[in-house]
C-alpha cells in the first residue's frame, strides 16, 4: 500500500520549524507526476507564502555555472559555509539535463558537499534525474519558491555548464556567476559566447600555488574579452575575481563583489524589474507546458496523430496539412 500523503498543515508546520526532511518530502511531491502529489505540494507552497511576513526582503538567487572540473561544487560549499557562519540560511539546487543519460555529473554534489550538507542552516537538493530540461527547469523554479517560503535567504542554482541549461538558470536568478579555470586553453575555454555574455561575475577558481601567474594572465584575458561584449541592461559591468576554493582564498572578496552587484541593481531597480519579467516568463512557460500536456493526453488527438504520422512518413500528406488536421482534432 502506498504511504498516505502527509497533510499540508503538518508539512507547513514542520518546514517552519526547520525540518529539512519535511522540505525534501515536499520537493519530492513537487517533482512527482501524480496530480494529487502536485496539488499537495502547491498547497504547502501557498500555505508557507501566506504565513511569511509581507515585509520580507528579497532573497538572493545566484546562478553558478562553469565547465566540468572548474570546481563549482567546492566553491559553493566554501561560500555556503561562510554564509551560514554569518547567520544566513542557504539552499543549493542543481539543474542537470544530462543526468537521465549519465546518471551522475552534478547529482553527486550532495555527497561532495559533506560539510555543508551537515550544516543545519543549509539545504542541498539535486535535480530530478529523468526529465527533459524544460521539466527540470520548471520544477527547479517551483522549488526556489518553496525554499524561499521556507526561510532560505540565499539560493545557489548550479548547472553543468555546457549549453541550454544556462539559459534556464539565467531566467530564474538575480546574479549569474561563471566559474573558470586558469591556463585551460584559449581565453574563453571553449565556453559558448552566450554563456559569457550572461555572466555578471567571472570567478577564476583554483588560483593557487604555481597557477597564480597563469591566473593573473587569465584575469587580464577575461577582462579584455568581457569589454568587447554588449552593455548589460542591468548597467553592471562584469567583474573578474581570482579565488581558490581549496585554499579558501579570495572567497570573501568574491562575495563582496556579489554584494556590490546586489546593491547596485537594487538601487537602480533593475533587480526588481528583472524579477517581474522572470515571473511573466514563467507564467507563459507554465501555460505552454499545461497546454502541451492537455494536447498530448487528448484521446482524439492521439488517434488522429497516429494516422497523420503514418501518412507523413508515407509521403501521402504534407507535415503542415497533417498538423492542421491534428490541431482541428484538438479544437
Amino acid at each position: 500500500m502506498p504511504r498516505p500523503l502527509p497533510a499540508a498543515a503538518d508539512l507547513i508546520s514542520a518546514i517552519q520549524a526547520g525540518d529539512r526532511a519535511a522540505l525534501g518530502r515536499t520537493i519530492t511531491l513537487l517533482e512527482s507526476t501524480r496530480p494529487e502529489h502536485l496539488v499537495r505540494a502547491r498547497e504547502v507552497i501557498t500555505g508557507l507564502e501566506d504565513k511569511r511576513p509581507k515585509a520580507t526582503p528579497l532573497t538572493l538567487r545566484v546562478g553558478i555555472t562553469g565547465a566540468p572540473g572548474a570546481g563549482k561544487s567546492t566553491l559553493i560549499e566554501v561560500l555556503g559555509s561562510m554564509l551560514t557562519a554569518r547567520g544566513h540560511r542557504v539552499a543549493v539546487l542543481a539543474i542537470d539535463p544530462s543526468s537521465a543519460i549519465s546518471k551522475g555529473s552534478i547529482l553527486g554534489d550532495k555527497t561532495r558537499m559533506e560539510h555543508l550538507s551537515a550544516d543545519e542552516r543549509a539545504f542541498i537538493r539535486p535535480s530530478p534525474s529523468s526529465e527533459n530540461l524544460g521539466g527540470v527547469a520548471r520544477k527547479t523554479r517551483e522549488t526556489i519558491a518553496l525554499v524561499e517560503a521556507a526561510g532560505y535567504e540565499i539560493i545557489f542554482i548550479e548547472t553543468v555548464g555546457t549549453g541550454q541549461s544556462e539559459i534556464a538558470v539565467h531566467s530564474m536568478t538575480d546574479v549569474f556567476l561563471l566559474v573558470l579555470l586558469p591556463g585551460a586553453g584559449d581565453e574563453l575555454q571553449g565556453i559558448k559566447r552566450g554563456i559569457v555574455e550572461m555572466a555578471d561575475i567571472l570567478a577564476v577558481n583554483k588560483s593557487d600555488g604555481e597557477r597564480i601567474k597563469t591566473a593573473q594572465q587569465a584575469k587580464a584575458n577575461y577582462h579584455n574579452a568581457t569589454h568587447l561584449l554588449p552593455t548589460k541592461s542591468s548597467g553592471w559591468a562584469p567583474k573578474i575575481v581570482l579565488c581558490s576554493a581549496i585554499e579558501n582564498t579570495g572567497i570573501t572578496e568574491l562575495w563582496k563583489v556579489v554584494e556590490a552587484y546586489t546593491t547596485a541593481t537594487r538601487q537602480n531597480d533593475w533587480l526588481t524589474q528583472n524579477r517581474k519579467q522572470q515571473a511573466q516568463y514563467w507564467l507563459h512557460e507554465a501555460i505552454q507546458q499545461g497546454l502541451q500536456s492537455l494536447f498530448s493526453q487528448n484521446t482524439a488527438v492521439r488517434e488522429v496523430l497516429a494516422k497523420m504520422e503514418q501518412a507523413v512518413t508515407q509521403g501521402t500528406i504534407s507535415p503542415f496539412i497533417a498538423a492542421e488536421k491534428v490541431l482541428q482534432a484538438f479544437k
